[in-house]
């Protein structure tokens, strides 16, 4: 229990586990920690995250809109747990962590579970057949952040558990972003997706799938894995 800054103590303790380590992954890309020490935002246009979180933390909220930088509305949840709050700080996601976040202090055994969340906050797969070459389909893997520091961390982490090269970095626009071409990205699928009922947004998961069926030099063990995807 707790009573920093003279809140009201914890109704719940929370300790790293998949789901929170997913929704981590999410608030560190998508979300924010307000200035007020309680309150947290997940801003999303794919409804299915936000839906995804509010089953995950048993949240009784409404999904709310919220004003975008380039004049139009995007959907949000907004809540206030000052559990959840301390947690996350703790951990490393801190309010204004857009470009100032380093690191966030997940277990490794949880680590593919926050990618995943990254992935599906602020990542990208992408790709094209090559005109260079008959039959070579090249796809790419990427984590965009405006704190290139966080990157460099990614990087490292995805090095150390899943095998991967050390990506290439580049400024985009007023963000970074840590690219992976097709053999690493593979690696980074078997990390982030252990499990098929992990919760994650479907849409990117089948657009990765899809690249990795259409691959004409595939991985066969995770061809295999992916078959029934």
């Amino acid at each position: 229990m707790s009573r920093r800054g003279g809140r009201e103590p914890y109704k719940k303790i929370y300790a790293w586990n998949p789901l929170i380590a997913y929704v981590a992954g999410l608030i560190a890309s998508d979300g924010c920690l307000s200035n007020d020490g309680r309150h947290l935002n997940l801003t999303s246009n794919d409804l299915e995250i936000l839906n995804i979180v509010i089953q995950i933390l048993d949240l009784k909220v409404k999904i709310g809109q919220k004003r975008n930088g380039y004049g139009g509305f995007g959907t949000q949840i907004q809540f206030g747990d000052v559990a959840l709050y301390d947690f996350l700080l703790k951990a490393g996601i801190t309010p204004a962590k857009s470009k100032t976040i380093l690191r966030v202090d997940v277990p490794d055994i949880y680590y593919g579970d926050f990618l995943r969340g990254l992935f599906d906050g602020d990542g990208t797969v992408y790709g094209y057949w090559d005109p260079r070459w008959r039959s070579s389909l090249m796809y790419y893997v990427g984590f965009i952040s405006a704190s290139s520091n966080f990157l460099y961390w990614i990087s490292a982490a995805n090095e150390r558990l899943a095998g991967t090269s050390s990506g290439k970095i580049s400024q985009v626009s007023r963000a970074s972003v840590l690219r992976y071409a097709k053999s690493d990205s593979q690696k980074l699928f078997n990390l982030m997706y252990k499990n098929f009922n992990s919760p994650c947004l479907n849409r990117k998961r089948t657009k990765f799938v899809d690249f990795l069926k259409l691959d004409p030099y595939p991985d066969k063990a995770l061809v295999a894995r992916v078959a029934e995807w």
